[in-house]
């Protein structure tokens, strides 16, 4: 079964091969990087030596190695202990062997079975050289290097006689693989190689997906035929998935059951100082029409290789001038290990995601869909190197935006569903969730990404949007009609019961398990109706102080987008009501006698101090809703090390609280929003110092930051260990936001 605890994940958007020039553009003038293809994207040659310096200085900032045993990717707690590669938005990616595991392929591919990751192979093209019938050993000379580079793989081996063969695998498309295997011959006598390349599938243990994929013989290559399972928490194909590996140069190909030999025609001749390239391409597909689409994709790949790479290189080198622009050296590498991880989890449209978008994980078993609030995050980070990608992600999510003609639930126009998949309910889908949305920071993550990307047609597309999504908040979420809101549930099949709404509730926050919605402290809901009578949803007994500060923010960012837009007076209009709001939270939600922000009941108004501090209990210094004096009583707590100025801070939950547990979900675990919040308020607030330390030290602390690890999805603020979910996307966001302070 699905876990209750719902993960979070920031929407992304990008089409098909984006080439990006490597130097500075100023803002409004920000190439769109994506283009169709790359092979159409108007860059011709070789990447240039600088480009090549530039990447090669950031080899394995991410640990990419490892074999799978098995289909199943998870380790008991879900995660994929073999950290991946992909570009591009594909839904396939690779990683490669380490020294001791077999070689001459890279590890994969690992596939989405259209909300699940599984691995199709543990190296499906593995290639085999042989010499006058015996074969070389590829682990025989000198130890092979087996290196990542942004936006690449590459394997380097010796093989004797000054016999080298390098591969290396990038992404052509968003369907795509490019590999390309060169032979060099510096040695002084002619070498005649026969080549072949073999691979196994993996299948899954348990039936019906153990049957879905098959091997066949294909024209050009060798692929993989998915038969339709519908196993909604599992595997979910229709059949017509493909998977094929096309060569460039004629081959013949043998399947045996799940293995298959593909042999090069002819004979590799390669005089004293000859080289020669094999190119081949693998491409997974989810429809018929997608199948045609990547196979032009493929062939135009195998026409041009150089200027796919060429491209490639180009477009990462863009991404890490943006991603280390102003960011101290020291931290470069953390940058684009950010840069990475957001890359590998963007997902291209396919099923109900619409547009490009940036999931959580691709290395979390539930973590490949498009949740709303990760969106806003990710497309504030992902804005810094790929601002189009950011836009494109934020429209993932507006998409899905309810709409006033709905047959379903025309009550909650405008409201932005908590994720979507690729699979809504109608289609066997069980991760899609419309029960609850996320907190509202999507117009704070608009006017983020039209800062980087100076779109006005952006802001003008948006401003529609995030109004009916403002409109929605305060007609389904404020109970007493009073302009302060509280987080809530919707009218929807899996509510049912106030239990359900609760956990809706707390889902709506983000924070799923804080102890602010625990139902023994008294937190349960009341029913929302409209002027006539019309049920609209349901709502906490409980204002909520990080909402309120939001929803004060996000009239600001509109008031901005308004303003920019030429409308003066709706922008003034917004600047009064975010005004109103800061004045609300002041005087009723902040605690004197405690020194910080706390939610309020809803019945009397009281502040629920018992529940102890939360870390939401900072925002409104983000969002500068509070006095400089309320900012002062916060900072001190922020600041305490038995509080919230933990080894690693902040934590969710204040160290001194009852409900303080360092491992717990939201119970206390640091999560790298709330730590950015917290400390861009200080840095709001005036106190830069403080910021700074506080940055220095969440670096020094969070485990992987400085090395080859992963992000994760929290950390234990104690001992800076990191929890749960690897490789996630809005870590790897807001850290690369910090590390430019």
């Amino acid at each position: 079964m699905k876990p209750l605890t719902r993960r979070h994940v920031l929407a992304t958007t990008v089409a098909a091969g984006t080439a990006l020039a490597a130097g500075g553009v100023a803002p409004a003038a920000v190439a769109d990087e994506r283009p169709t293809s790359p092979a159409d994207d108007g860059t011709a040659g070789p990447a240039g030596n600088g480009t090549a310096a530039l990447l090669d200085r950031y080899a394995d900032v991410l640990d990419l190695h490892g074999t799978p045993a098995q289909a199943y990717p998870g380790d008991a707690g879900g995660n994929n202990p073999i950290n991946v590669f992909a570009d591009l938005g594909a839904w396939h990616a690779y990683a490669l062997p380490r020294p001791q595991e077999p070689l001459g392929g890279f590890t994969g591919p690992l596939h989405v079975a259209q909300e699940y990751p599984w691995w199709l192979s543990d190296g499906l093209s593995r290639i085999h050289l042989s010499e006058q019938g015996r074969a070389l050993d590829l682990a025989g000379g000198a130890a092979p290097r087996l290196t990542s580079l942004p936006g690449l793989l590459r394997q380097s081996y010796e093989l004797g006689g000054g016999l080298e063969l390098t591969l290396e695998l990038r992404f052509a498309g968003n369907r795509t693989a490019l590999v390309r295997a060169r032979l060099a011959n510096d040695g002084a006598g002619e070498r005649t190689l026969r080549v072949a390349w073999t691979g196994t599938l993996l299948r899954p243990a348990d039936a019906p997906q153990r049957d879905a994929p098959h091997l066949v013989a294909a024209e050009r290559g060798v692929a993989v035929r998915f038969a339709r399972v519908r196993r909604t928490w599992d595997y979910l194909t229709d059949g017509t998935e493909r998977f094929e590996v096309r060569h460039a140069a004629p081959v013949r190909t043998i399947v045996s059951g799940d293995s298959h030999r593909t042999e090069l025609a002819d004979a590799v001749r390669l005089a004293p100082g000859a080289a020669r390239t094999l190119a081949w391409t693998e491409s997974y597909t989810f429809t018929e029409a997608e199948y045609a689409r990547a196979a032009a994709e493929a062939d135009a790949a195998l026409r041009a290789p150089d200027r796919v790479a060429a491209a490639g290189a180009a477009r990462w080198a863009g991404y890490v001038a943006r991603a280390t622009e102003g960011v101290p050296a020291a931290r470069r590498r953390a940058a684009v290990k950010c840069v990475q991880t957001l890359v590998t989890n963007w997902r291209s449209p396919a099923g109900r995601i619409r547009h490009d978008a940036i999931t959580p994980s691709l290395s979390y078993k539930w973590f490949s869909g498009v949740w709303a609030w990760d969106t806003w995050k990710q497309a504030a980070g992902t804005a810094v190197f790929a601002p189009g990608l950011a836009a494109d992600q934020i429209r993932a999510m507006f998409d899905h935006q309810i709409r006033p003609d709905s047959a379903d639930r025309p009550q909650d126009a405008g409201m932005i569903p908590d994720c979507v998949f690729y699979n809504d309910p109608s289609t066997g889908g069980g991760n899609w969730n419309e029960r609850n949305s996320k907190p509202p920071l999507a117009a704070w993550a608009v006017w983020e990404v039209y800062r980087h990307g100076g779109d006005r047609t952006f802001l003008r597309e948006m401003l529609p949007k995030l109004t009916a999504y403002q409109e929605w908040w305060y007609r389904n979420r404020d109970h007493e009609g009073e302009g302060l809101c509280e987080y809530g549930a919707t009218v929807d099949p899996g509510n049912a019961a106030p239990q359900d709404c609760v956990l809706a509730a707390a889902w709506e926050s983000g924070m799923d398990n804080a102890p602010r919605f625990d139902a023994a402290l008294g937190t349960t809901v009341v029913a929302n109706h409209g002027a006539q009578g019309a049920l609209l949803g349901w709502s906490l007994t409980q204002r909520s102080v990080d909402l309120n500060a939001y929803l004060a923010a996000d009239h600001r960012s509109l008031a901005a987008i308004a303003a920019e837009l030429g409308d003066r007076a709706t922008a003034q209009r917004l600047r009064g009501r975010a005004d109103a709001i800061d004045r609300a939270v002041r005087d009723t939600m902040f605690d004197p006698a405690t020194g910080w922000f706390h939610d309020t009941d809803l019945a009397t108004g009281a502040r629920l101090t018992g529940r102890g501090r939360g870390i939401e209990g900072a925002i409104p210094l983000w969002s500068g809703t509070a006095t400089p004096a309320q900012a002062r009583a916060v900072r001190r707590l922020l600041l305490d090390p038995a509080e919230f100025g933990t080894a690693l801070p902040f934590p969710t939950v204040a160290r001194s609280s009852a409900y303080f547990d360092p491992a717990g979900y939201w119970r206390g675990l640091a999560w790298l929003d709330q730590t950015y919040f917290a400390i861009e308020g200080l840095r709001r607030y005036g106190w830069n110092q403080d910021a700074r330390q506080a940055t220095d030290r969440l670096l020094a602390t969070a485990a992987g930051l400085g090395g080859d690890g992963p992000l994760r999805e929290n950390y234990d603020p104690l001992t800076g260990e990191g929890r749960n979910s690897t490789n996630f996307s809005w870590s790897a966001a807001l850290l690369l936001l910090l590390l430019r302070s």
